[in-house]
């Protein structure tokens, strides 16, 4: 019988190696120095959905100025890259900082438990096939928002009947060959935007098939700020100036067009009806039922999805499936798509701690039936963050923020004392009356979550993901006691 391994004892934990993963863990280190920082991260190399998603031209579509690392600046006079290259930059990142030798690779958190007597985070791990116990004072789940393992599927009629290949963008086959192939693209949201200039290459034709229109709007591959600020300035304050320009510039921009949708929706249409092609019906096709910014902007570089629009061997079609047949797609219209292979973009299946669901004293905390601290904590669970960065603009800026409050958090414990830290807010009917989701955004894959996501009161510190001038304010200005219980004192006076 063999003798079981020991407890391995740790003080700060990152769940994940991904953009967040790394950036947690560089400010982590950066700002507190004496503290352990131990990066657990269950695939065998960095990247997160860098090195998860494989389907052709798969992007950014931020710019990598306000997207990237703000200590590692991105070099390239193109901002927006494939995810190859956005891959590569982060294992140079990880490199020059030397965050590797932190990083556990192959470590699946499989269990998390808190217990009050040991203040302290139990994790049950798979190690590479081999059961592994850890212990932490305090973890940081930087695993994203979605499951690898499901994707948010569509309820297709007699899809099992198809006879051709189907396809889901999220495992997109290495073997997929769509030269001289029919294809029915289902989805209208940023991997549609993304894959369509790529398919239309060498497929025979491809149809991008939607339910209701999105907005898109072309993006030059370098803003004139940033070349105008690297011109002007030394490399290094014109990385810091350019990232902070852009940052702004996306808060402005998105706030502006949020508080006045009917201005937006008439400057985005106006541009988009500038270079789609004459027989695309800009009303069928391109006018959304909500206003802009209620969900993500489909961004392209060069206008290369427009272009795309105007080959021979690409057409968008708005309508409801009705059924698929052997040989296609039929439409509630009566068309039919003929099809040789269907390829699903139809969303993300939301999660948080990659679907584990945290336990506290035995009682198992289910994320969509607490609130959310700040965007980045959950009632009633001690000693613990999750990064989450913004959904309708650039993800890193709202994912930094939460980076630097949990450093706020961990500081204002060591000021007082304290071994734990707990998000408490009372139940009340004024308080469940005031209830939304912790994203406000309304894509369908988030709608969809409504039963998997935190809530938010939107009063006090009990909000979610809003723009970088409310996380700036909290994080600046924003008290620490308002809705924190904090406890096991080293010192009982304090």
């Amino acid at each position: 019988m063999g003798s079981v391994p020991p407890v391995e004892e740790h003080d700060i934990l990152v769940l994940g190696a991904g953009l967040s993963g790394i950036n947690t863990a560089h400010v982590l280190r950066d700002r507190m120095p004496h503290r352990q920082i131990t990066i657990l991260e269950k695939r065998d190399q960095i990247g997160g959905t860098w090195n998860f998603f494989k389907y052709p031209g798969f992007r950014t579509d931020s710019y990598l100025n306000a997207f990237g690392l703000g200590w590692y600046p991105w070099t390239k006079p193109y901002k927006m890259a494939s995810g190859p290259e956005i891959l590569d930059y982060l294992k140079e990142a990880v490199d020059k900082d030397g965050l590797e030798p932190l990083i556990r690779f192959k470590h699946k958190i499989t269990g998390l438990e808190f217990k009050t007597e040991e203040q302290k985070w139990t994790l049950y791990v798979d190690a590479d096939g081999k059961p592994k116990t850890m212990r932490a004072n305090f973890v940081v789940g930087c695993m994203g928002y979605y499951a690898d393992n499901k994707a948010l599927e569509a309820d297709i009629t007699g899809l099992d009947t198809f006879g051709g290949r189907v396809v889901h963008s999220q495992w997109w086959p290495e073997d997929l060959d769509y030269k001289n192939k029919r294809m029915v693209l289902i989805g209208s949201g940023a991997t549609a935007i993304t894959v369509i200039p790529e398919l239309v290459k060498d497929a025979a034709h491809v149809v991008q098939l939607q339910r209701s229109p999105s907005y898109v709007l072309s993006r030059s591959t370098q803003p004139i700020h940033d070349w105008l600020l690297h011109l002007l300035l030394p490399f290094t304050w014109a990385c810091a100036a350019s990232r902070w320009v852009e940052s702004v510039v996306e808060l402005l921009s998105t706030e502006f067009l949020l508080m006045c949708p009917g201005i937006g929706r008439k400057v985005l249409m106006d541009d988009m009806k500038k270079q789609l092609p004459a027989d695309v019906d800009l009303n069928v096709h391109f006018n959304p039922s909500y206003g802009p910014f209620q969900q993500r902007l489909g961004l392209c570089p060069q206008g290369d999805y427009f272009k795309a629009l105007h080959k021979e061997n690409c057409e968008i079609v708005t309508d409801h499936i009705d059924t698929v047949m052997e040989d296609g797609v039929v439409l509630k219209s009566g068309r039919k798509l003929e099809a040789d292979i269907i390829v699903q973009a139809t969303g993300l299946y939301f999660q948080l701690f990659d679907g584990i669901k945290p336990r506290v004293d035995g009682v198992e905390i289910d994320p969509g039936q607490h609130y959310s601290w700040r965007g980045m904590a959950l009632d009633c669970m001690p000693n613990a963050a999750f990064i989450f960065g913004y959904v309708t603009s650039s993800w890193t800026p709202g994912a930094n923020a939460m980076a630097h409050m949990v450093v706020r958090l961990l500081q204002t414990m060591e000021k007082k004392g304290a071994a734990t830290v707990v998000p408490y807010i009372k139940r009340t009917k004024e308080v469940e009356a005031q209830t939304q989701l912790a994203v406000s955004a309304n894509p369908g894959y988030i709608l969809k979550a409504a039963d998997r996501m935190p809530k938010t009161t939107g009063h006090g510190p009990w909000y979610g993901r809003k723009n970088l001038f409310v996380d700036a304010m909290a994080l600046w200005f924003g008290s620490m006691e308002d809705g924190l219980v904090y406890g096991g004192f080293k010192d009982k006076n304090a």
